[in-house]
């Protein structure tokens, strides 16, 4: 009879409902949650802290744990020497940009995991990413560093106190300088020309390996084509629609499953680093439904990986109590994408006679295109998607009885509200009641389930509770997901939602004396200082996400405290703006949907009529995506929260539902035949 296995150890971390906490909770190391027990504990026994930051579907972060964090004597002179604090950076966005923010500047480059060394005053004095339990590549040995580091903590205190200052200082200044002239509408023009200076013409995206999908620069480009000269808007568009198809036939494309990988290893996306991010899905479903749009509205090739994402988000990433998952893990059975690659065998005992089709119109052979001879799927025929379809799901089904890639199961409001946002717009192209669903279901689980009880906004819905009161892009990203979904035709609730949370982000995250937005809002915790915004990157910049719902909502509103606060942060940026535009390309949206004013379409009419519909899909397709949408009936309620000079005067004609389509405070007559609805002058449709 065999020995009963004593219980493994735990440290603090065990009583987290963090899953990228926990997965350290085992470790040797005398971890503790960010929290007053590690600050006190290094202020009461004078030890330098170190923070280490990632999140839970992080490779690099595993193997980190792997190689020192799970060795003894690692972690023996980590709790000799520091206060160890674990963070969730999906959690915790200020604590990671403050120390993001340390490390980028140090080595002029970031990711994760990220370590901090900060004083027991949690300043930061040094910091780096990844660190090897042996130096290599130029990179120093963690145990040097951890070794260094102490000494220097105690025989150069001054030093380190010095340079924890000066790092504090230079974190806290903005950059400085005057514009010549106020942001226009050519911030956006001279981004997207910088953008296209740095496109990949051979295999689309933006620069070499490794390769991110960059979801903000490709909508800035979208964009950009009302205000760039004819032939670079058709070359913006162009590059937007190659990056699609070759993403979607790639390797960062799960063939199988559907759904995007979070980046390629290599500058043809056809290996993938395997993680899958929720925000990197809902951000490409918009994408690739505006480069559809504004294409004609007739290519599949742009519809079916959104067909597909949209499955994919409901089978494997849909919680039972509602709203999305925050992610899935790289790694299965200890090994790297192990879960989704191939070998011509494993094809053959799957599909017998068509392995050898499959094989060939998804490059997997003998030695592989991978590791160990396997090969990641990648479509090499580029038939039309139809074809094999059959046999993909076959393999997919054979696919599910392997040991899965770990899912996160907490739900962050700021991804899901970029996934209600591109689902709202899914619903409002393709008509599709179904997604529209989705995405109500989703944001009704964030409002009803994800607030304090002062009502305010939480960040994380994990393991049964909520927890963590919201950031800026939390903010920001409901209130685009909100107002996309209320255009979409999803109800009143959802504007009268994004009112509230636009007045919250006037009144708890924006700084009056400097013109600007923090990251962290006035009654969060206090750190050793107040971050501002993020970067755009893999997702929105959230300062310029939060100027573009506040412009959305005064227009519809009319709430010119609202566009005062907007304006204000444009203005704030624009010497940036007007010096590398490329950065700031969700802000550079912004100011562009400022210059060219919004558009509102009213439709005024019976919302269970068919002809009101009929009218309201069309403005949806017609107008852009930033604007809006507005069903008035005669005999029901005002829009709560619509400002009335939109309603006043504007009804039926001859008892049939009408149509007027307005921009700035100017409308044009009204129509009753949906192809009789054009958009403005100077936009698209």
């Amino acid at each position: 009879m065999a020995e009963p296995r004593e219980p493994r150890r735990t440290n603090r971390l065990a009583q987290e409902s963090s899953a990228y906490l926990r997965q350290h909770m085992h470790n040797p190391v005398d971890w503790y949650p960010w929290g007053s027990e590690a600050l006190e504990r290094a202020r009461d026994e004078d030890l330098p802290i170190l923070v280490s930051i990632g999140y839970s579907a992080c490779h690099w972060c595993h193997v980190m744990a792997h190689e020192s964090f799970e060795d003894p004597s690692t972690a023996a002179l980590m709790n000799e020497s520091f206060v160890n604090i674990k963070v969730d950076r999906e959690e915790r966005p200020d604590i990671d940009q403050i120390y993001m923010d340390l490390v980028t500047g140090l080595t002029g480059h970031g990711g994760w995991p990220l370590t901090a060394f900060c004083t027991s005053e949690a300043r930061p004095f040094h910091g780096g990413t990844y660190y090897p339990p042996v130096a290599r590549g130029g990179m120093p040995a963690f145990h040097d560093v951890l070794s260094g580091i102490a000494k220097a903590y105690r025989s150069r205190r001054g030093e380190v106190e010095h340079n924890a200052t000066r790092i504090l200082d230079a974190l806290s200044n903005r950059p400085s300088g005057k514009a010549e002239k106020a942001p226009s509408a050519h911030c956006a023009a001279h981004a997207a020309m910088e953008l296209l200076q740095r496109a990949d013409l051979s295999n689309g995206g933006f620069g070499d390996a490794p390769k991110f999908p960059t979801p903000p620069s490709l909508d800035l480009l979208l964009a950009a084509t009302d205000v760039l000269p004819e032939q670079k808007a058709r070359e913006a568009l162009e590059h937007v629609v190659h990056t699609c198809y070759e993403m979607a036939r790639g390797g960062i494309y799960d063939q199988l499953g559907g759904g995007f990988h979070r980046y390629s290893v290599d500058a043809r996306w056809e290996v993938p680093h395997f993680e899958k991010m929720l925000y990197d899905q809902g951000q490409l479903i918009r994408v690739y439904l505006e480069a559809w749009r504004r294409t004609g509205c007739n290519q599949r090739e742009l519809i079916w990986p959104v067909e597909e994402t949209i499955a994919y988000l409901r089978r494997e990433m849909t919680g039972p109590e509602g709203a999305f998952y925050a992610s899935q893990d790289a790694d299965s059975e200890g090994a790297e994408g192990r879960f989704y690659v191939w070998t011509p065998t494993q094809l053959e005992a799957s599909i017998g006679d068509a392995a050898v089709d499959i094989a060939n119109a998804y490059d997997v052979s003998q030695s592989g295109n991978f590791e160990d001879g396997t090969s990641v799927l990648r479509d090499r025929a580029r038939k039309p998607r139809e074809q094999f379809f059959s046999e993909r799901e076959r393999l997919r089904r054979t696919r599910e009885a392997r040991i899965a890639p770990d899912t996160d199961p907490k739900r962050v409001a700021a991804w899901n509200g970029l996934t209600i946002s591109g689902l709202a717009r899914a619903a409002s192209l393709l008509g599709d009641e179904q997604t529209l669903r989705d995405a109500a279901t989703a944001a009704d689980f964030v409002l009803d389930r994800m607030r304090d009880p002062q009502g305010r906004l939480l960040r994380i819905w994990n393991d049964g509770r909520a927890q963590v009161p919201a950031f800026l892009d939390d903010h920001s990203a409901m209130l685009e997901g909100l107002l996309d979904l209320y255009r979409a035709g999803g109800g009143n609730r959802y504007f009268e939602a994004a009112l509230r949370l636009a007045e919250d982000i006037a009144t708890r995250f924006y700084d009056d004396s400097g013109g600007d937005f923090f990251l962290s809002p006035c009654d969060g915790e206090s750190l050793t200082l107040r971050p501002r915004s993020d970067h755009d990157g893999a997702t929105p910049h959230s300062t310029g996400l939060a100027v573009l719902g506040l412009l959305r909502v005064a227009h519809l509103a009319a709430r010119e405290d609202l566009a005062r606060i907007a304006d204000c942060v444009i203005d704030s940026h624009a010497f940036e703006l007007e010096r590398s535009p490329q950065a700031f390309p969700t802000l550079s949206r912004a100011v562009l949907a400022r210059g060219r004013g919004l558009s509102l379409a009213l439709i005024a009419g019976d919302s269970s009529d068919a002809a009101t519909h009929a009218l309201a899909n069309r403005a949806r397709r017609v107008l852009l995506p930033d604007d809006a949408v507005v069903i008035d009936a005669p005999d029901g309620p005002a829009p709560a929260g619509i400002a009335s000079d939109w309603l006043a005067d504007r009804g039926p004609i001859d008892g049939r539902p009408a149509a007027y389509i307005c921009h700035g405070r100017s409308c044009a007559l009204p129509v009753t035949e949906p192809e009789s609805l054009a958009p403005p002058g100077g936009t698209s449709g």
